[in-house]
């Protein structure tokens, strides 16, 4: 299903007497995904912000766990050396011995060799450590650099239903290894005016990728992040998103609770350190979102 499509289809199933959740627009009862009967190939997903702190990693997992949930298998690649998304799931990034920087840069790692499960049913992970910050200068000099990654998903995309790529806050050569091996883009903004202004840059980025290197390529959705209803600002910032990227703006809002933050520091995505918590509830309704949209099966 086209983006287009699923836009004018959920439109269609909002109903307008609807409560109008944070973007302004009726709430949206996403249905339960569909059972997959089978599995793969994956859509990969690249979560890209190069502005640090909006919540692509909590994010990532978050949303990793409950598309898992949903009976989809899923791969979170960690592509940030600071391999967040790595310790966030359990693994120490010091301790690796191959990591995704080894399968970039030496053709003969096998990609099955550095991906480890994780404690998280149907969720594996690609991890990462501070050594993926030297494949950004040696892959200068490789040729066809920008589909390194992509030639290196290929092998095991018809292992997985989603993948997500956890991308590093900047719009160097690994991010955009990212966007040329993936189907979609989803954009997490943290609700600060500030954060608004880098978002122009990014769109750049992802066009000229479009033209370039990946035709293919859509924003799958902008995801406003540690929202908080109270403020003026975060409602604010959040009408001038809908402003600037209409239907791509997810009805679904992240709002600001310490509970991710304690979710982190128990290495678990927060639908299984406090399943019943709002935030769960979040990510779940997001992942419904994201199916009903075409953005994952």
């Amino acid at each position: 299903m086209s983006s287009d499509q699923g836009s004018s289809t959920l439109q269609d199933t909002a109903d307008a007497g609807a409560e109008l959740g944070p973007t302004g627009r009726p709430l949206t009862e996403f249905p339960e995904p569909p059972v997959l009967t089978s599995h793969g190939p994956a859509r990969i997903i690249a979560m890209v912000n190069q502005k640090g702190g909006v919540g692509k990693t909590t994010s990532t997992i978050n949303l990793g766990a409950a598309l898992a949930e949903a009976g989809r298998r899923v791969l979170l690649v960690d592509f940030d050396p600071q391999g967040a998304l790595s310790a966030g799931l359990g693994t120490n990034p010091h301790e690796l011995d191959v990591t995704v920087y080894n399968v970039l840069m030496d053709r003969k790692v096998d990609i099955r060799d550095a991906i480890r499960s994780t404690d998280v049913e149907n969720v594996d992970v690609l991890p990462a450590n501070i050594d993926l910050s030297a494949a950004e200068v040696q892959l200068v000099n490789e040729v066809a650099r920008e589909q390194v990654l992509e030639r290196a998903l290929r092998k095991v995309t018809d292992d997985y239903d989603v993948i997500l790529i956890d991308c590093q806050p900047s719009l160097g050569l690994l991010t955009v290894n990212a966007l040329t091996a993936a189907h979609g883009v989803i954009i997490p903004l943290i609700c600060e005016f500030f954060a608004l202004r880098a978002v122009a840059l990014l769109v750049e980025t992802i066009e000229k990728v479009q033209d370039r290197l990946n035709p293919g390529l859509q924003v799958d959705g902008v995801l406003a992040t540690m929202y908080d209803a109270r403020t003026l600002h975060s409602r604010e910032v959040i009408s001038r998103l809908v402003e600037a990227f209409g239907d791509k703006v997810f009805e679904t809002v992240i709002k600001r609770t310490i509970k991710f933050a304690d979710a982190t520091v128990a290495a678990e995505p927060i639908t299984s350190y406090a399943g019943n918590h709002a935030g769960a509830d979040a990510y779940r309704r997001l992942a419904k979102e994201l199916i009903a949209r075409g953005g994952a099966p």
